[in-house]
């Protein structure tokens, strides 16, 4: 489905780079994101109580509502891809019996 992120794929990707503590540029380039879009991001993930920043070591890190959110993520994205791909094939199946009525 291309490159296409949507805001779930975007937080699991920045939680997943903050797991074991991370810098706002460590999050920035793991997560491949504009400066202006892991502002607005860490803001929200901090408010949900995703993240906390720890100002002794300068670093973001995952609550345990962080680690809850990447494990069910996990799930999601796993029956998403099975429900895509079954999707797919769905879709190339009328084509064929579409195709088949073309004269």
């Amino acid at each position: 489905m291309g490159d296409y992120r949507s805001k779930l794929d975007i937080i699991a990707d920045m939680l997943r780079a903050a797991s074991n503590g991370a810098n706002k540029t460590r999050i920035m380039y793991q997560a491949n994101l504009s400066y202006m879009l892991l502002t607005k991001y860490l803001k929200e993930l901090m408010k949900a109580g995703l993240v906390r920043f720890e100002h002794a070591e300068n670093r973001y890190v995952l609550t345990s509502k962080g680690l809850e959110f990447l494990q069910r993520y996990k799930e999601y994205a796993r029956r998403n891809k099975h429900v895509e791909k079954q999707f797919n094939d769905l879709h190339n199946k009328r084509k064929a019996l579409t195709d088949l009525l073309s004269v």
